[in-house]
């Protein structure tokens, strides 16, 4: 461990290091020690920095859920018609969501905390409320929240099942629950 008396940036490192380990062991397998250690910090700063390990998860699960909301409305902004709307969906599914193995691991790991915890469920919430909104920038509240639920469910489907999607099938499906009534 290296010496650091001014570290400006300590604080969002153990942030980092607590979302990669937690990609790595799980919510169950991590530690104050471990972090500090996967973030090269004193122990010390642990809880210089965090009241405990339940202010970390929820600091770190926040940044994480902001980022991947940043990705998503950045891509349904690009839109500029049904179709590119409609584009950006699938792209959402099919390109951006669960892109790596670290965030499907780290969204299922707040998903489950969020199971349990109403805190984590408020940072769920926060995170569907600005997927819908970006969504709705293009389609009725009612459609946002079924391609919102759309997305979810294609998304976990797409990296867990053991059989390649069929081709096109996303595209259908998002074409179905947009078509005008």
């Amino acid at each position: 461990m290296t010496g650091r008396r001014y570290d400006p940036d300590r604080r969002d490192r153990i942030i980092d290091a607590c979302l990669d380990l937690v990609a790595d062991v799980g919510v169950a397998g991590i530690s104050h020690r471990k972090v500090a250690a996967r973030a090269d910090v004193p122990l010390g700063s642990m809880t210089y920095h965090f009241a405990g390990m339940d202010e970390l998860l929820r600091e770190a699960f926040g940044r994480f859920a902001r980022t991947i909301s940043d990705g998503f409305e950045q891509r349904m902004s690009e839109a500029t018609d049904l179709e590119g709307a409609r584009a950006a969906v699938v792209a959402i599914i099919t390109q951006d969501l669960f892109g790596t193995q670290r965030d499907l691991v780290l969204t299922h790991e707040l998903y489950t905390l969020a199971a349990r915890e109403p805190a984590y469920r408020e940072l769920t919430n926060a995170w569907m409320r600005r997927s819908r909104d970006a969504l709705e920038r293009h389609f009725d509240p009612v459609t946002a929240r079924l391609l919102d639920a759309l997305i979810e469910g294609l998304t976990i489907h797409r990296a867990l099942d053991t059989e390649a999607p069929l081709p096109g099938s996303v595209t259908e499906a998002v074409r179905r629950i947009t078509m005008p009534r």
